[in-house]
């Protein structure tokens, strides 16, 4: 039975769930920070000044920075690109998160980390474009597609 089940869930399938996952929730977090394609709002910069007060980033920059790599990172998930570093920025970004900001959202941040060092770990999976783009000995060293 373990070995069916493992036979279901092939490590593509969850590097590629766990790509979506993460992408579905910082790329809605980014789109409420901005109105149209790229206009951060008000409510943006008073969020990061008002509520946030990350130390050593002024919150201007802190806003313009996290909700770039909120909008990049999520992207370059969906697509299974720089999928490791992204994952990297995005546990860099939740761990600011969980120790300046929201201190009591453990559970939830742990749950995001799970997935995150899973991909910085393994990688995309086969459905990335990582793979796709990685040269040949090194396609055939990394597959873990199983």
């Amino acid at each position: 039975m373990a070995a069916r089940l493992g036979q279901l869930t092939p490590d593509s399938l969850l590097a590629l769930v766990a790509r979506l996952a993460l992408a579905g929730i910082f790329w809605a977090s980014a789109r409420t920070k901005v109105e149209g394609w790229f206009t951060i709002t008000d409510g943006a910069y008073a969020l990061f000044r008002d509520e946030y007060r990350l130390p050593i980033l002024p919150p201007e920059l802190a806003t313009l920075l996290a909700t770039a790599a909120e909008h990049v990172f999520a992207v370059l998930l969906v697509l299974g690109l720089f999928t490791r570093l992204s994952a990297l920025a995005l546990l860099g970004m939740t761990l600011v998160i969980q120790v300046f900001v929201y201190p009591d959202a453990w559970a939830t941040h742990l749950s995001w980390a799970g997935l995150m060092l899973y991909l910085a770990g393994r990688g995309g999976g086969l459905l990335a474009l990582d793979h796709a783009l990685a040269p040949e000995p090194h396609r055939r060293t990394t597959a873990h597609g199983r």
